[in-house]
């Protein structure tokens, strides 16, 4: 439990680190002088490299409206830019779709594929039929367990079961007893490792509310009926950013005490813990799966590199809490935490 805690704590540790080093090794005027370079070659559509054009596809099990997955896309976009890459985006929450999506990848003779694995079965034939192509082919987000097996190079995104128990750990500093994790999208098996990860560390029980993430004021009534009925309930763990705020008004209409926590970062949930509405976060650096995965793909094309030597590439979690939610603000604002 202890070390699991520590895991995420280090983590951030290591981030802090990283972005200590790269601001101290540049001063606020070349800084600024950088950024505006890089703005100004985006907005003439200017690659930073002088590489062939190769068209990379990215195909997630996105709903539509989830603001996460905008910020993965926009990651994605701004790393094709630089990298002269043809970026194609295609998405769909149904996984024989989404496996469609991927065929006609397969069908354009794309040169690089990124795809997440929340519905595994539905994807793993599909995506050995893009390595026997010779495509190359990432995975973000979802499916770190079955990638490798499945012919991938590299997984990016995080393990989604430390992150639960991340929250489970979070959850016993804040001393409480009773949680309800809603799972807002049936079949996805990382959502099942995250609240499996909260039950694992959580010291006190945790049950598993299963609702219909396409119809959000089901989302409210269902988890208001929960509250209303069970008044020992004390924390509601929501799994993506776009369903906290339904369970802030949920819990308003309920007349319920409890803390409302949440997988995933954005404008609208950085500001809520800032204000303590939410409790916390778990952020997973969305925009840096995005970009990651198209620079490695580059990466691959041009070099024939691979990071992570055949284990995940993290991009968290990290616990955001009120202390920490002013300092990311801004980046959620502009999209890209």
């Amino acid at each position: 439990m202890a070390r699991a805690r520590t895991g995420v704590r280090a983590l951030g540790a290591v981030l802090a680190a990283v972005l200590g080093a790269s601001l101290a090794g540049c001063s606020s005027t070349g800084g600024k002088r950088a950024e505006d370079a890089r703005k100004a070659q985006a907005a003439a559509g200017k690659a930073n490299v002088s590489t062939p054009r190769w068209t990379f596809a990215m195909v997630t099990h996105s709903g539509d409206g989830d603001t996460f997955w905008d910020i993965v896309q926009r990651g994605a976009e701004e790393a094709a830019a630089k990298d002269n890459i043809n970026f194609l985006y295609s998405k769909s929450d149904e996984g024989q779709q989404q496996a469609q999506l991927v065929q006609t990848a397969i069908d354009k003779k794309v040169d690089g594929l990124i795809v997440t694995l929340a519905k595994p079965d539905a994807m793993r034939a599909v995506v050995k039929k893009a390595v026997d192509a010779g495509i190359p082919v990432i995975t973000v987000n979802s499916g770190s367990e079955e990638s490798k097996a499945f012919g991938a190079l590299t997984h990016i995104g995080q393990n989604e079961t430390v992150a639960g128990e991340a929250v489970g750990d979070e959850l016993n500093e804040r001393g409480r007893k009773k949680a309800v994790c809603v799972l807002h999208e049936q079949g996805n098996v990382g959502h099942e490792q995250r609240c499996a990860g909260v039950k694992k560390t959580f010291d006190g029980e945790v049950e598993n509310l299963y609702v219909e993430g396409t119809n959000m004021p089901d989302v409210q009534a269902t988890v208001e009926a929960k509250l209303q009925t069970d008044r020992s309930i004390d924390s509601v763990v929501t799994l993506g950013a776009p369903f906290a705020d339904t369970a802030v008004k949920a819990k308003e209409s309920a007349g319920s005490k409890a803390e409302i926590v949440t997988f995933d970062l954005n404008a609208k949930v950085a500001a809520a813990v800032k204000n303590g509405t939410l409790g916390f976060a778990v952020d997973q650096q969305p925009y840096l799966q995005g970009y990651e995965a198209v620079d490695l793909l580059w990466l691959y094309r041009y070099n024939a590199d691979v990071l992570g030597g055949g284990q995940p590439v993290l991009t968290g979690p990290q616990i955001i809490t009120q202390a920490d939610a002013g300092a990311l603000e801004d980046y959620t604002k502009r999209g890209t935490r």
